[in-house]
């Protein structure tokens, strides 16, 4: 097990050559001059005249030959320098920084429903299979997957905020803006359910909570659908294998089948499809965010998107890239304690 995981990072450094590769090749679609706004720290030395400009390009070497450039972006990276953000008035990498922990906490928090939820929904609905249960399983992810993320987050709203006035929009009420940015709390983690436990603060818990209801489940609700539907049809194809067939002609209780033999082996394709979940939860839900004006990252490369803000915009690209290379390796991880063979290739 330690020397498949040891093969796995040690394999990492070279995907993420392959991320920055990819993402220095479509800085190089832009002309020099675009490409100024990732080498600079003050937005007014993008205001002088072509000559200044022209002079800026040549010291900062962008009519240099591509590998030599590559290595001088490179390096500026690894320093966590990727440029000016227009849309966010901040350096790239600062933007990303401030609007992390948002992401973060609505990632976190919708994980654990979408991934465990879904998961025994799809155990449920292949045990019981074509039952009633399992119909209503069915019908209830093809109106989950089918549902677009935007709509069911306004309805959302609509009815819960709207009609109800229960779970407001945004992260934070204004009462609570007041209590975390005060010099009596510590922030820690900048999520502000965490910091908020860790104050001993429960307003700051509760006003959080109630900030994320809404988001959570649209998240949840809609990604359920692909996690049953797959561990579903996993699990069923699990339960007609010979070992289960043997495993009930020892005698064993049928819990002890389902939980221990069939359900183990049906989470493989289960992994990988929560793996890359996740990590498009950690890129920033750009729809949910949206809709429910919450500061994150997706907000805010949406935000970028809009104004042309190319730094932000690849920053975030790269950001994305890393993140997912990251969760492969989890999921190659997994892959192994859920089955020796894969680590014994």
């Amino acid at each position: 097990m330690l020397t498949y995981i040891l093969r796995r990072l040690l394999m990492l450094p070279v995907v993420l050559i392959g991320v920055t590769l990819l993402i220095f090749a479509l800085l190089q679609l832009l002309s020099p001059f675009s490409r100024l706004a990732m080498f600079i720290t003050d937005p007014s030395q993008l205001k002088q005249g072509p000559e200044q400009l022209q002079m800026m390009v040549e010291a900062l070497g962008l009519d240099d030959p591509i590998p030599l450039q590559y290595w001088r972006w490179l390096k500026q990276v690894a320093h966590g320098d990727l440029g000016w953000s227009e849309s966010g008035r901040q350096p790239v990498m600062s933007a990303l920084k401030s609007r992390l922990p948002g992401t973060l906490e609505l990632a976190l928090l919708a994980v654990i429903p979408v991934i465990f939820g879904g998961i025994w929904l799809g155990k449920l609905t292949a045990v019981h299979q074509n039952g009633p249960i399992d119909h209503i399983g069915r019908v209830v992810a093809i109106v989950g997957w089918s549902f677009p993320t935007f709509v069911f987050g306004l309805l959302a709203i609509m009815i819960f905020y709207g009609v109800l006035g229960w779970f407001p929009p945004g992260r934070i009420s204004i009462t609570g803006l007041r209590i975390v940015t005060s010099d009596a709390f510590k922030s820690y983690t900048g999520m502000y359910t965490i910091d908020g436990i860790l104050n001993g603060n429960w307003f700051v818990v509760g006003d959080a909570l109630r900030h994320l209801i809404m988001p959570v489940i649209s998240l949840a609700y809609l990604s359920w659908a692909m996690i049953m539907r797959v561990m579903r049809s996993s699990m069923l194809e699990a339960m007609r294998q010979d070992y289960v067939t043997t495993a009930r002609a020892k005698g064993l209780k049928e819990k002890i089948i389902i939980n221990k033999h069939a359900r183990r082996n049906a989470l493989l394709p289960v992994t990988t499809i929560a793996g890359t979940m996740f990590a498009g939860l950690m890129g920033g839900v750009v729809i949910t965010e949206t809709v429910f004006n919450r500061p994150g990252l997706g907000r805010f490369a949406a935000s970028a998107a809009t104004q042309l803000d190319i730094p932000s915009v690849l920053g975030f690209a790269l950001f994305n890239g890393i993140v997912f290379v990251l969760m492969n390796l989890i999921v190659d991880v997994l892959y192994a304690y859920f089955d020796p063979r894969v680590r014994l290739e």
